[in-house]
């Protein structure tokens, strides 16, 4: 596709609002590359990165190499995701820090809405449907209860996540953020961008290639052969994780191991109720906003 540099320009705006989504836990940026148009091209491009793409890369075929995996479209595009996540990370985890309860009540509307959104795309509600529905919401608040508040820092773990939480990036309606939050390395991440710890950086980086590459293939033969199973899977797998972006936590520091551990349990709503409800009204409006701009442009 012949591009022009106001081309280049949109692309990285583009990117940049990808990055600011999935900064925060609870927006994914597969449901901005849904709203501005580019999400076909965004998958096809990066599963052209593949054996013989590579193969081009490593044997000095830098042209063919970026012709194949279409450069021109995927540089500006993580030239602004990283952009954007370089420069949101103080601030997200700032205001996490000084104003959870808040914050987190934000999140938990924007993830409650994005939930509904994407089940109502399931088409047919049969026992398969609500089979994988209801198995997507128990592992989830499985996961959301046995993982602790702080996870291994050991570099393959590092690895692990960056496989993992990239593949939410292209998925519309979860976040690769919400991902590092289940996960328990949110902060860990953040810090590490803050800070620029690029050992960290580079692992996780390299993790989050092999993920998303892998994923990309297995999700679009997914999406093609077993939508609407894959959405309800997806759809109760967000509805049980919102156990943990509940505003509202006990927070308790033991022992595991011989190694301090935070713990944290949901508690019921006891301040600041009422800022914290018209902030999840606020996530629940935006995501039906962003929905709605998606639905015109489809």
């Amino acid at each position: 596709m012949e591009r022009r540099w106001k081309d280049y320009a949109m692309l990285t705006l583009k990117g940049m609002a990808m990055g600011a989504a999935d900064v925060v836990p609870g927006v994914s940026g597969g449901t901005i590359a849904f709203i501005v148009g580019i999400y076909d091209e965004l998958i096809n491009s990066i599963k052209s990165i593949n054996r013989s793409s590579l193969t081009l890369l490593f044997t000095g075929k830098f042209g063919a190499f970026w012709k194949a995996i279409n450069g021109s479209f995927l540089f500006p595009l993580i030239l602004g995701f990283a952009i954007s996540i370089f420069s949101l990370a103080k601030l997200i985890t700032y205001l996490l820090t000084t104003e959870p309860i808040l914050v987190w009540s934000f999140f938990f509307g924007l993830v409650l809405a994005s939930t509904w959104f994407v089940s109502k795309d399931i088409k047919e509600w049969n026992w398969k449907t609500v089979s994988g529905f209801i198995i997507g919401g128990v592992v989830a608040y499985y996961i959301t209860v046995a993982t602790p508040a702080e996870t291994s820092t050991n570099l393959f773990f590092i690895f692990i996540c960056g496989a993992i939480a990239i593949c939410a990036m292209i998925l519309p309606g979860i976040s690769g953020s919400f991902i590092l939050v289940l996960l328990g390395k949110y902060f860990y991440i953040m810090d590490a961008v803050k800070t620029f710890d690029w050992l960290v950086l580079g692992v996780f980086a390299v993790g989050a290639l092999l993920g998303i590459t892998s994923f990309s293939r297995i999700l679009s033969y997914a999406l093609k052969h077993f939508r609407n199973i894959t959405l309800s899977v997806l759809s109760g797998f967000m509805l049980g994780s919102l156990n943990k972006v509940w505003p509202w936590k006990e927070v308790k520091n033991i022992m595991a191991d011989g190694h301090p551990m935070v713990m944290e349990h949901n508690i019921a709503p006891n301040t600041a109720v009422t800022e914290a409800i018209v902030l999840m009204l606020i996530g629940v409006f935006i995501v039906y906003v962003l929905e709605k701009i998606s639905a015109k442009k489809t």
